[in-house]
């Protein structure tokens, strides 16, 4: 299992347009990919209604973990992601 933590860089967070930005990448994704914050347990990181609930704000840290071939580049493309500010593009 690979694990790696991001801060989120989003001003208003993983929330609207920067969540489903994130959403549409963990799909393309070759495995499957949680995202956990603080003790709260994994969620699927493909959800919506995960990530909606996780309320990960400007500023936090997220865990992300998948397990299987191409975890690791998965992973680094989505803590990438998340380390950019999605709402000013």
């Amino acid at each position: 299992m690979s694990e790696r933590t991001a801060v989120i860089a989003s001003r208003v967070g993983l929330h609207a347009r920067p969540a489903s930005l994130f959403i549409d990448a963990v799909k393309r994704q070759p495995v499957k990919v949680t995202i956990a914050k603080g003790d709260s347990g994994p969620l699927n990181a493909a959800s919506i209604l995960s990530i909606m609930s996780l309320g990960a704000s400007n500023g936090e840290t997220v865990t992300l973990a998948a397990d299987g071939e191409g975890a690791d580049e998965a992973l680094a493309e989505l803590v990438a992601l998340l380390e950019t500010d999605l709402d000013a593009e």
